[in-house]
């Protein structure tokens, strides 16, 4: 008799335990405005900054590297980004690399849209610029929190 009254409490200790854990927290939208230049020969590369912004009130500002390689030449900055992010449960899950894959031709003043993933988050791109590009590459867009913000 005294095994069962000992399962019975250690079952009801496990009931009580999850019932305690908080319920997860509300998903979080954001979105990022932002600037780049760069330039591709072969190889590309392009930074900038940005500023995300969270509709729970959370903020960052941000640095932007872009990298990758492929068949593709040229110069181009883009002034006006804007990014929209999946949901997410918080700020900290947007920072880090994105896979990238384009293909890309323009002259003179362009706008651009694009659509990222890093897990199971994905970030959709939009911006407007000038500049000179034609080709197709592979890489990484990679955001960083700027040192020195929390």
């Amino acid at each position: 008799m005294k095994v069962r009254y000992r399962e019975v409490t250690i079952v009801t200790a496990a009931i009580l335990m999850v019932m305690a854990q908080p319920v997860s927290a509300a998903l979080v939208s954001c979105t990022m405005t932002f600037s780049v230049s760069g330039w591709s020969a072969m190889y590309k590369t392009a930074s900038g900054t940005g500023t995300i912004s969270c509709n729970n009130g959370k903020s960052a500002a941000v640095t932007i590297k872009t990298t990758g390689g492929g068949l593709t030449f040229g110069r181009s900055k883009i002034v006006d980004g804007r990014g929209t992010f999946s949901e997410v449960g918080s700020i900290d899950e947007l920072f880090g690399a994105y896979a990238v894959a384009e293909v890309h031709a323009g002259a003179g003043k362009a706008s651009q849209a694009q659509v990222l993933t890093k897990g199971s988050v994905s970030l959709a791109l939009a911006g407007t610029g000038q500049g000179v590009d034609l080709g197709f590459d592979f890489g990484k867009f990679t955001i960083e929190r700027t040192a020195g913000t929390k």
